[in-house]
């Protein structure tokens, strides 16, 4: 995989999405209402046979000697918890794209009440979200994991802190860091965001700048949801204990975050994927500018909905269900040969590697790639 590539060597994608479309079969751009709403329904019932087996298991592990074996399934519950509350999370983003059900009326009550269980806010995100598909790998209006460019990096870069940033120990605490609040520190403080963005910018404040102002009052209403939602949880610590609603509740929550942020992270960061300026910017350049991953093999396709499975052609056709873009997918991939991309990698040694691998772009060139500093030959500018 060769991640030094300059602009002028690149036989950028020239599809239209046209072109594209018209291999797709017209079934695949149809809505199953009850296909959603069955999956809807699983999504919430495992939610619910987890909790209170959860409770069950704790309230006798208090009264007998199995304690020991809590160890174990207080990691277990977490884990399948986590990926139920994230495939909740997808159900909201499919809805934010009112792909999961043809009302549109459905696809704003169930993906606001989804995405304010897991404390998103929905309208806010549904807005930057809209922007990130209109403009995505386009190196200035992409909203979200803009590679840094290489004069940033430097320029932040210490020659006393040269060889210590750049060891594994440090560069697992930075990514741990960031795989535990990204989600959230994108939402409240624009991190990993539009960098030409003032500091003011947040998804709760209804005045940011990629808020339009017909978005306001949503912004508003997903602000006061959120608050709601607070004060709930809060009620519920008030009668059962932070303790147990953190481990019930707060830890599943966090693992969406993480889960979200190695989503997200993983189709926009990549060496093979290319990120593109004004003139050699299009939208289906910019949509074919991601990565396909197995993503925890079939956990990956029962819990989270193919969300990292496909989406190359949710880039491209958004209001394709899920359960139609396998399908899709197959007939692009024919189609687009070379231009389409996608890995068996296993997503964590893909998150470590390329966390490691993509630190920035260079400052000139129409179309760049991401690449990696070595320690041995780093010299500050």
């Amino acid at each position: 995989m060769k991640t030094d590539r300059a602009s002028s060597d690149v036989d950028a994608p020239n599809w239209t999405l046209e072109q594209i479309k018209c291999i797709l079969p017209p079934s695949v751009f149809v809505h199953r209402p009850m296909v959603s709403l069955i999956v809807l329904g699983r999504n919430i019932i495992m939610a619910a046979i987890l909790l209170f087996c959860m409770i069950t298991l704790k309230m006798t592990s208090e009264n007998s000697d199995v304690s020991i074996v809590m160890l174990i399934v207080w990691p277990t519950y977490w884990w399948f918890q986590g990926l139920v509350f994230t495939g909740l999370w997808v159900i909201g983003h499919e809805c934010a794209h009112e792909s999961f059900l043809p009302s549109k009326l459905g696809c704003v009550v169930i993906g606001f009440t989804c995405h304010t269980l897991l404390f998103t806010p929905h309208f806010s995100w549904k807005a930057t979200h809209r922007i990130h598909h209109h403009h995505h790998g386009h190196m200035v209006h992409d909203q979200h994991w803009i590679p840094p460019l290489k004069s940033e990096v430097l320029s932040k870069k210490h020659i006393c802190f040269e060889y210590v940033e750049d060891t594994p120990l440090a560069v697992l605490a930075k990514l741990v860091l960031q795989q535990l609040v990204g989600f959230q520190s994108y939402l409240l403080l624009n991190i990993s965001g539009p960098r030409h963005y003032p500091l003011s910018t947040s998804h709760f404040n209804p005045f940011s700048i990629m808020f339009k102002a017909q978005d306001r009052l949503a912004v508003f209403a997903s602000d006061i949801a959120i608050i709601i939602m607070a004060w709930i949880v809060a009620q519920a610590v008030h009668k059962w204990g932070a303790r147990d609603i953190f481990m019930l509740y707060g830890i599943p929550c966090l693992i969406v975050s993480h889960w979200v942020t190695m989503i997200v992270y993983l189709h926009h960061t990549d060496p093979v994927v290319p990120h593109y300026r004004d003139r050699s910017w299009n939208y289906t350049r910019g949509a074919l500018a991601t990565v396909d991953r197995d993503f925890l093999g079939w956990q990956g396709r029962f819990f989270l909905h193919d969300i990292a499975h496909f989406h190359v052609v949710h880039h491209l056709f958004p209001r394709i269900p899920f359960y139609n873009i396998g399908i899709a997918t197959q007939h692009v991939k024919a189609l687009i040969g070379k231009d389409y991309h996608a890995t068996r990698e296993p997503v964590f040694r893909s998150l470590w590697k390329n966390y490691r691998s993509c630190q920035f772009v260079e400052d000139q060139g129409d179309i760049v790639f991401y690449k990696g500093f070595s320690t041995q030959n780093f010299q500050k500018i």
